[in-house]
């Protein structure tokens, strides 16, 4: 066994072998932990350690944030999990599953986005009066706010 392999399967990972395995920041596992997404436990020198399951959370985290998931979404997903443990492969088919509608109506949004971004992107403004839904009055700030009319098919 090589000393990368015992490292793996010992249980007292250090913050900065998974900050280095996992590439991120020591400060991010520990915003991470702060938002109850990995746990660490303390040696007897009060040192926080990881079992080496933290490093498929990590993954997974990293994976939902480049997919646009929030990391509250993650926690919520992850928490679905019995016992809170980390995702195996099976476990993170269910979970993509589960994203992927999110994905497709961020991917409608985007496109639509994408078709009015040089031109009007129905936010309700008063100032265009060549703009084909020009809001006299407001009348769209009468129930909505924002980009109201980005949001709908319209």
């Amino acid at each position: 066994m090589t000393v990368q392999q015992k490292k793996l399967t010992e249980a007292n990972l250090t913050v900065g072998y998974v900050a280095k395995r996992s590439g991120v920041k020591v400060s991010t596992l520990h915003f991470y932990e702060t938002k109850g997404l990995i746990r660490s436990w303390r040696n007897s020198g009060n040192q926080r350690r990881y079992k080496p399951d933290v490093l498929r959370r990590i993954a997974v985290i990293k994976a939902a944030q480049a997919m646009g998931i929030t990391l509250e979404e993650v926690k919520q997903t992850l928490a679905t999990l019995p016992d809170e443990r980390t995702p195996t492969k099976k476990d993170w088919s269910a979970l993509s599953k589960q994203w992927q509608t999110q994905l497709d109506e961020r991917i409608t949004f985007m496109q639509r986005l994408r078709e009015r971004v040089d031109g009007c992107i129905g936010c309700g403004c008063l100032s265009m009066e060549k703009c084909p839904i020009y809001n006299k009055d407001d009348y769209l700030g009468e129930n909505q706010s924002g980009a109201v009319l980005l949001e709908t098919d319209g």
